[in-house]
């Protein structure tokens, strides 16, 4: 059996182990922290990430921690409604799309691969600080939470080891230091009733002003018969330390909502009234020329660490995982050669992503109604952004990223007016 170690036990690096391990590989995983806790605010899991988890034999319990994606809605800054599209099986996909607290989802995997892999599949409170390899092995140079170093040698390393991966900086020593974008990233939770039946993506505003999404992680939190309501906020502001546990005062962004109304949700009071509020500069990362060195190969973040738009940094690692547990399969006996055809299989693709949300994405219909209306409130949406043009922006987001419209080669038009549905219903 083929030994292999993972570096970092984020949701990335466990779902790698639980696809190894189903693959007949048995993996062991090397985290920096002594203690995993549920850290972080909310993640949107695409159908391609739910697909993976039915795959793996983890959908019920997937359902049970998060929360199914119908709507997704687009606004102005001043509450008008600019595009709407169906989410997950509701648009016509095999998979849903659902909502969940990255924190609870890290900890079902992290019980998962104690289970199926035992318990001393993972080692906590080790560093990985670096590496060497010879033709046969790779040497991993840890450092233990009490300081002692330790060496170990396995026959192939993947490192999934984050956006500050040790591993990444030692392949890649140009260029570990990321560009910061201009733009402060505001992420926070709120006690709410359940808004539009509890199963909506809002994207609200003016990003040359401010963006804000907001979508629901829980229901009926802790018995409290609210929702537990995620919230991100994009604007321009200084560049901080790039750390995702900053924490922040909230009512320095309320103000940047003074116009915005949503006959629904009070978008200033979900602000204010914030559980946890969290600072996060957005920075670029530059893509890579390779995720490979020998027996050495990264994956998730440390790969191809993306602005966190479009629910696509968990989904494309656990794209990942499938696609270097396939090459591992097909190659026990030679790493190096498995991993070359990972690269090949999975850079190129994930790099257009990356550049995609420089970009902005499918986001980028709110800056121009933003731009076609000088951010002053429209008449008809259909004179500023036609349903078709959308559309088609959105159906060549979808393609990029592995999940192409249904009904969109048919000339169908998947996006729609919520204000047409609800008249029709």
């Amino acid at each position: 059996m083929l030994d292999i170690a993972i570096t970092g036990a984020g949701p990335g690096g466990l779902l790698t182990a639980l696809r190894l391990h189903q693959a007949g590989l048995r993996p062991t995983i090397y985290e920096t922290v002594p203690e995993l806790k549920p850290l972080g605010v909310g993640v949107d899991i695409k159908t391609v990430g739910t697909a993976e988890l039915d795959e793996l034999g983890l959908l019920n319990a997937f359902r049970e921690i998060s929360v199914e994606a119908e709507d997704s809605i687009f606004y102005n800054h001043h509450g008008q409604e600019i595009y709407a599209e169906k989410c997950g099986v509701h648009m016509g996909y095999l998979h849903e799309q659902r909502f969940v607290h990255r924190g609870v989802l890290q900890m079902m995997l992290y019980r998962t691969v104690l289970d199926r892999l035992g318990p001393d599949a993972v080692r906590l409170g080790v560093r990985v600080t670096g590496y060497a390899q010879d033709d046969d092995h790779v040497t991993l140079d840890l450092e233990h939470a009490d300081g002692r170093t330790e060496q170990v040698r396995h026959e192939a390393v993947i490192a999934a080891d984050g956006i500050k991966s040790a591993v990444r900086r030692q392949m890649h020593p140009t260029l570990t230091e990321p560009e910061f974008s201009g733009i402060t990233m505001w992420r926070g939770t709120t006690l709410r009733e359940p808004f539009r039946g509890g199963h909506t993506i809002l994207h609200l505003g003016n990003p040359h002003v401010a963006s804000m999404i907001v979508y629901p992680i829980a229901e009926n939190f802790e018995n409290s018969g609210l929702d537990l309501i995620n919230w991100v906020v994009e604007t321009h502001g200084a560049e901080t330390i790039e750390d995702w546990n900053q924490v922040a005062d909230p009512e320095e962004i309320v103000g940047l909502f003074d116009t915005l109304r949503l006959p629904f949700l009070d978008v200033q009071g979900l602000i204010r009234d914030a559980r946890e509020v969290y600072l996060f500069p957005l920075v670029r990362h530059f893509p890579l020329d390779t995720w490979v060195d020998g027996r050495v190969a990264l994956l998730g973040d440390a790969a191809h660490a993306m602005y966190p738009r479009g629910g696509n940094g968990i989904t494309q690692a656990m794209l990942d995982a499938r696609a270097i547990t396939a090459r591992l399969t097909e190659n026990k006996a030679d790493p190096d050669a498995a991993f070359a055809a990972y690269d090949k299989d999975r850079r190129e693709i994930v790099n257009r992503i990356v550049d995609s949300m420089r970009g902005e994405g499918y986001e980028v219909i709110r800056r121009m109604v933003a731009d076609r209306t000088d951010g002053e409130p429209f008449g008809d949406i259909e004179d500023v952004l036609p349903l078709a043009e959308a559309d088609e922006i959105f159906s060549g987001y979808h393609a990029l990223v592995g999940a192409p419209r249904p009904g969109h080669e048919a000339g169908d038009a998947t996006g729609f007016r919520t204000w047409e549905q609800e008249a029709s219903a």
